[in-house]
């Protein structure tokens, strides 16, 4: 009886994260993150043999995000281009941009990373690309 009940509670919970837009679950996993003090970056296992090629594969990411890291003198320019971006509403980005540092995308390869982040610094704030 105890595994039906929990598998019913595992099922709503399941169902209720493919609800979930990318921002939300961005914002889920960092709160889970906040919550319980762990990390959910994935945990690298080395391979018997100690293979050169594999150390340099995990030396170089192949996904990255982007923080806005500070808002800069242009706020109203930064709030524009996050609102662009991200599709939030003028107060929320003005709470994020003003909550910064902030994430703003994950899941990006480099070269759109790194366009992204040129659009924002183009307005004066300061971003930062890092492996995700």
């Amino acid at each position: 009886m105890a595994d039906a009940v929990a598998n019913s509670k595992l099922a709503q919970i399941i169902d209720t994260v493919k609800a979930l837009t990318v921002m939300e679950l961005s914002d889920l996993v960092h709160a889970l993150e906040k919550e319980f003090g762990v990390s959910a970056a994935a945990v690298a296992v080395a391979a018997p043999g100690g293979g050169g090629a594999a150390a340099a594969a995990e030396a170089e990411p192949t996904v990255f995000k982007v923080t806005l890291t500070a808002g800069g003198p242009n706020k109203i320019q930064v709030i524009k281009a996050i609102r662009e971006i991200t599709g939030l509403g003028l107060a929320d980005a003005k709470a994020f941009v003003e909550g910064a540092p902030k994430m703003v995308k994950d899941g990006l390869e480099k070269g759109p990373a790194e366009e992204l982040a040129k659009k924002i610094k183009e307005t004066g704030a300061e971003v930062k690309v890092e492996g995700a």
